[in-house]
């Protein structure tokens, strides 16, 4: 099987989610969707001594819709994240591992969506994701929207398996997928707990949350891709 995984990029996106680009024979970012407000575009939860935060990127947005690849910075946010970052992790054994990540990420020349990518990138490398140079949408030509869209990406790849996240399940077409050929898969999430500072654990922070805690070695033990076929997955979510 050749495994498409298609997803918006992200900003230092959790580990459930590099499980996910773990998986993939081709990787496609959908850098032409429209910016969603409160999405995790340009957002990711972390934890802080006072408790959860986020690290946010204030966007500027033409009209009522902008495209993920033309987002803007509406102030600059480097420094401070960065000593928000170093702050909550002082202590962590490996943070400076999880700041050269965030670091290289904001190196990346280019836009705010290429360091968006980049981020989750720089995330791929300090785990040990051997993930395979990502496409793009916007330079794909596919003028389809919806469900049909990511149909056509996953055949014009070559895909035989797609696997995506849980929120494709309110419009994918999964009959259209099986015509096709194509096997339809869910994540089925599995994150173990690693040391956490600032209260009980969660999986729903950044990744360099576990980059900082965990050495370099032991890093892939804490990502375990898992999925399910489609109809088992909507079976189990009535």
């Amino acid at each position: 099987m050749t495994t498409v995984v298609i997803s918006q990029p992200m900003y230092f996106p959790w580990v459930g989610f590099m499980a996910q680009m773990a998986l993939a024979d081709v990787y496609i970012w959908l850098d032409d969707a429209a910016y969603s407000k409160g999405s995790f575009t340009n957002r990711v939860q972390v934890k802080t001594p006072k408790g959860r935060g986020w690290l946010t990127l204030p966007v500027k947005v033409n009209g009522v819709s902008t495209e993920i690849r033309g987002l803007k910075l509406a102030k600059t946010v480097q420094t401070s994240q960065r000593d928000t970052l170093k702050g909550m992790l002082k202590d962590a054994p490996c943070v400076a591992d999880a700041l050269s990540a965030f670091d290289a990420a904001w190196a990346e020349p280019g836009t705010l969506c290429d360091t968006i990518i980049a981020s989750t990138m720089e995330q791929a490398r300090a785990i040990g994701i051997d993930c395979p140079a990502p496409l793009r949408s916007s330079a794909m030509a596919m003028p389809s929207k919806g469900s049909k869209r990511v149909l056509d990406l996953v055949l014009v790849v070559g895909g035989t398996r797609y696997v995506t996240g849980h929120g494709a399940a309110g419009y994918l077409d999964h009959e259209a997928f099986e015509a096709a050929g194509i096997a339809v898969e869910y994540m089925d999430y599995d994150v173990p707990a690693w040391p956490q500072y600032h209260g009980d654990f969660t999986p729903y922070v950044s990744a360099l949350d576990m980059i900082a805690h965990i050495a370099p070695d032991d890093r892939m033990s804490y990502i375990r891709p898992a999925t399910l076929a489609w109809r088992r997955f909507l079976e189990q979510r009535t």
